[in-house]
């Protein structure tokens, strides 16, 4: 790995896409950078759980051909991406990151990974995350855990956290991932990059025998960057409607791109420093309030407020680990009838909080589970109090900085917080009640700890509002710029120095 590989390895990938079709850059030297830093990095950090570099060579001896001949090219076209592994890539396996998958590989891409492709993109490989990416942590008895970039050993977030990863650590341009409870967020917080959860709907996800398995709603589909223009980017190739998602949104001539990029609107921000009642580590807590007050200082309306979800986090993150568990208890019921039986012969192999999940799914009746949409209601109707008054809602993207990583394979977060109990799998995630909601929300580095730590700062839109989200987003980068951060990463281990640092 060579000076002139880390500088293409972190450049944004806007910019990449942009030198690729001025042929100042061959798609060939930038993928051969790309897995040069694979080779070099990834034994540290743990982000691939698969790399495809003939795959992605013969890729872009393609892509660079295509350059050549003066073909038609993508807005994506020669650019490198990470695909997390819970993500279907036609002929390569998905393995969901369980001891109790093999040899399963997928016919067709699921849609968002389909639309990269034919935008151009080269996929280097799938990436890390827990098992079915039930919990907030990347970690797995399968692959292990993945690091943030910031502090080898240290947990990358999750469940995207091998996308996270690979794209702050620079071995990937962009990464994909899902966001069932704040897995885009989660990881871009602890791994010091952009997590974009756009409005649900806006990215389709076609799923069977099931069309409409994620539609509380729950599950969304997002980019992980480096910067917001990039995420923004990647969000406008994966967005559009898909006749075969009954819940996805029509265009409706969202700028994603625009929006990132135009200047700033006159928005009213509200900053709810515990979003409702979550407890929050006092390390965190001080980089959001210099944050915020950051955004202040350049002349932007913040209003501290209270967010009342009308029940207490606790009462909240266990409406989460019930309604993901009935989703995966369902999934578990359409593998066995493929011949994996997660419930049965495979039990012995999960981890043990997955195979929970799946036993106490099956205690919850349907009675029960339908009135816990007056749980979410009551988010939906807290969000919506305080957007009656304003644009945006700022907080903590977590309530923690990022997590040791374990040595078992199944590393989980803090059973409390400043003494107070917390759900060790989601409950010090400032993200799920967002999910249960659609609004859009993305997750932005805000600062470090002492430490040098990353945190991550959230910003929650008005149903649908993505564009006034980016265009925050994108304004926050400019105020407090970090894509510095990542330089120096190629010295394994070594701190990251930032201008964020306090």
């Amino acid at each position: 790995m060579t000076s002139a590989d880390n500088e293409l390895c972190f450049l944004p990938a806007t910019e990449l896409a942009e030198r690729i079709r001025r042929r100042d850059l061959s798609p060939v030297e930038v993928t051969e950078a790309y897995l040069r830093r694979i080779e070099a990095r990834n034994p540290v950090i743990n982000a691939y759980t698969l790399v495809l570099g003939d795959e992605a060579m013969d890729a872009a001896r393609i892509a660079e051909k295509e350059v050549m001949a003066g073909h038609a090219l993508g807005p994506l076209h020669g650019v490198p991406v990470g695909i997390k592994d819970l993500d279907d890539v036609a002929g390569v396996p998905t393995s969901m990151a369980s001891r109790a998958v093999h040899n399963r590989v997928p016919q067709t891409s699921a849609v968002a990974i389909e639309r990269l492709l034919d935008a151009g993109a080269i996929v280097l490989g799938k990436t890390n995350t827990p098992e079915f990416g039930h919990k907030g942590i990347t970690d797995n008895p399968r692959f292990g855990p993945t690091s943030t970039p910031f502090a080898i050993g240290y947990n990358s977030g999750g469940s995207s956290g091998g996308s996270a990863a690979a794209v702050a650590d620079g071995m990937a341009a962009l990464a994909q991932g899902t966001d069932g409870g704040g897995s885009v967020r989660i990881p871009a917080s602890f791994s010091g990059c952009v997590g974009f959860k756009p409005s649900f709907g806006r990215i389709p996800s076609v799923t069977r025998p099931d069309g409409f398995l994620w539609g509380h709603p729950l599950v969304h589909i997002g980019p992980l960057a480096r910067t917001v223009a990039d995420a923004a980017l990647m969000t406008s190739i994966m967005a559009g409607p898909h006749s075969r998602d009954p819940l996805s949104l029509p265009n409706d001539g969202v700028d994603y791109v625009g929006a990132a990029s135009r200047p700033p609107r006159k928005l009213r921000v509200a900053y709810s420093p515990r979003l409702g009642n979550f407890p929050v580590d006092g390390q965190v807590a001080s980089v959001i309030a210099d944050a915020v007050e950051t955004m202040r200082q350049h002349g932007i309306a913040v209003d501290e407020v209270e967010l009342d979800f009308k029940a207490d986090h606790k009462e909240l993150a266990a409406l989460w680990v019930r309604t993901i568990s009935i989703h995966y208890a369902a999934i578990a019921v359409y593998w066995k009838q493929e011949g994996i039986d997660l419930m049965g012969e495979h039990a012995g192999v999960l981890t043990p909080q997955f195979l929970a999940m799946l036993k106490d799914a099956h205690k919850v009746s349907a009675v029960e589970h339908a009135l816990d949409d007056l749980l979410r209601t009551g988010v939906h109707d807290g969000l919506e109090d305080v957007f009656a008054s304003h644009d945006l809602i700022v907080s903590p993207t977590l309530a923690i900085p990022p997590v040791k990583n374990g040595t078992d394979g199944n590393t989980i977060g803090p059973t409390s917080i400043n003494g107070e109990a917390v759900d060790p799998l989601i409950g010090w995630c400032m993200t799920y009640p967002i999910n249960y909601t659609g609004h859009p929300a993305i997750s932005v580095p805000a600062g470090l700890t002492a430490q040098g730590l990353p945190v991550g700062m959230q910003i929650i839109g008005r149903r649908h509002a993505d564009e006034s989200v980016l265009n925050m987003a994108a304004r926050f980068e400019r105020m407090r710029p970090w894509f510095q951060s990542y330089s120096g990463a190629e010295e394994i281990g070594a701190p990251v120095p930032s201008p964020l640092r306090g």
